[in-house]
């Protein structure tokens, strides 16, 4: 019998250890070009072996060129990184999952620039203090205001209750009538609807709000909502026994109302997309032209290069900078790769998607990572990390490298369509419809078998929903 207890047990185990260099050669082939910019401003502050140079300096070629004589003491061995990229291409694999993961870049100038915005602009004010600024102006006692306060903190972003009003009253420990006296108030604050437990209630207090609590529109509202949400118009034309070009005149009124009144207190998280390389036609044939304009020209500084070639360094000075020298020579042959493996990609898909670049988005073929990576020579995984939140601006608009990658489906008459054509060609169609008779989903199927094109009707379905393009019954327009 087994007895517990604590013993030492000694095993031998083998683990893959990526070097801080080889991670940061990951990162530089991973990020986009303003996040490369961050990483490398962020390495020059840290390495006093690295210089930039003026933009109308050294290329990133001539100053990796410049960086080959580090000094004399500097054998050829220490500065060699064949090796290394040698190691990193036979991890790529196994640390794809990792990376992947991987996030975008923050440095310190990232920070102080973010500092400088925020010194610069005055601060929105967030729908909380919004709200309870208002409040405030309010006749209210103080068990009142603090309800109010558990209320305001109870709204999503699009300024609708998370949490039913009882519940609110069990976690503040106030009195139920109290939290209803609150939730009063906060309803005929502005935004008009906020505060609303839903979407029909938020318009319902709208029209309260401008004095229309009786007609055809809230009455739409009230007991037709369902039918509304489907676009049932002569059905609700019936029920409520007045004509469609009545009920489609209560529809406008509220179309015109905000479903969601928090919406413009909202994060705006937009940013900003730089496109890392360009394609573009001269004369009769295509050519690819990389953005260096976020990348800073680095060289090694001839100063510590001198030092260590005089000799009169102590063992740790000299340990110290040859280790400076050789991440700053390290990180500019980074960038280089990283340029080129980007743009080697880039031409690979400009061969093989020529007739997307002449004729557009119709003309798109089914592509994957692997073909790509087959013909460049390099892992798939290097090919997903290239291409991972880059841009390319081709004639047709700045699209994500990902997107010339996509599965597709076999015409007739063999020939290779991707889903992107197919897609576009479904918008086409509905675009193109008699709105009073738009097409079924199976209509589409029918339009697109005439035209070689065969799929399901789910699939249709499913990428019109992908679209953005409603359901035949929310499409058709009543004259």
């Amino acid at each position: 019998m087994s007895t517990q207890g604590f013993h030492q047990v000694q095993k031998q185990t083998q683990n893959l250890v990526l070097a801080p260099q080889l991670r940061q050669s990951l990162k530089i082939l991973q990020v986009p070009a303003l996040d490369l910019r961050n990483a490398i401003v962020e390495e020059l502050q840290n390495n006093p072996a690295l210089e930039e140079l003026p933009i109308e300096g050294i290329s990133i070629e001539e100053s990796n060129s410049t960086s080959e004589d580090s000094g004399n003491d500097s054998s050829k061995e220490e500065l060699e990184f064949s090796d290394d990229f040698k190691v990193l291409n036979q991890m790529e694999e196994d640390w794809a999952e990792l990376y992947s993961q991987d996030g975008g870049s923050y440095s310190l100038e990232a920070a102080n620039r973010r500092q400088h915005l925020f010194d610069s602009l005055t601060s929105e004010t967030s729908l909380q203090e919004y709200l309870i600024r208002q409040a405030e102006l309010s006749d209210v006692s103080e068990e009142t205001m603090k309800a109010l306060e558990y209320l305001v903190g109870s709204l999503d972003d699009h300024g609708f209750l998370t949490i039913s009003i009882p519940d609110i009253a069990l976690m503040s420990e106030l009195p139920l009538s109290t939290i209803q006296k609150a939730h009063k108030l906060l309803k005929t604050l502005d935004p008009p609807g906020i505060g609303s437990v839903d979407l029909q209630e938020c318009l319902l207090t709208q029209l309260k709000i401008k004095g229309k609590e009786k007609g055809v529109t809230t009455d739409i509202i009230n007991n037709n909502f369902e039918l509304l949400l489907r676009h049932r118009i002569p059905e609700i034309a019936r029920k409520i026994n007045v004509s469609i070009e009545i009920i489609e005149n209560a529809i406008e009124e509220i179309a015109s109302l905000d479903p969601s009144p928090g919406r413009r207190f909202s994060d705006d998280n937009n940013r900003v997309v730089v496109p890392d390389v360009k394609v573009e036609k001269d004369g009769d044939s295509w050519t690819v032209v990389m953005n260096n304009d976020y990348i800073p020209r680095l060289r090694l500084s001839s100063i510590y290069k001198d030092l260590i070639a005089k000799g009169k360094l102590s063992v740790t000075e000299k340990v110290y900078i040859q280790d400076k020298v050789r991440s700053g020579k390290f990180l500019i042959s980074s960038i280089e790769q990283r340029q080129q493996t980007i743009e080697r990609i880039t031409w690979e898909i400009l061969k093989f998607q020529n007739d997307f670049f002449e004729k557009g988005v119709s003309r798109l073929r089914p592509l994957t990572m692997s073909q790509i990576a087959d013909v460049v020579g390099v892992h798939e995984t290097t090919v997903s990390r290239a291409i991972a939140n880059k841009y390319i601006d081709t004639p047709h608009g700045v699209l994500p490298l990902k997107y010339f990658f996509t599965s597709g489906y076999q015409a007739d008459g063999g020939k290779a369509i991707s889903n992107t054509s197919i897609k576009e060609r479904i918008a086409h169609l509905i675009h193109s419809e008699n709105s009073s008779k738009p097409y079924s989903d199976q209509e589409v199927v029918k339009i697109l078998a005439e035209r070689d094109v065969k799929i399901a009707r789910r699939t249709v379905a499913k990428y019109r929903e992908e679209l953005g393009i409603p359901a035949t019954n929310l499409r058709r327009k009543y004259s």
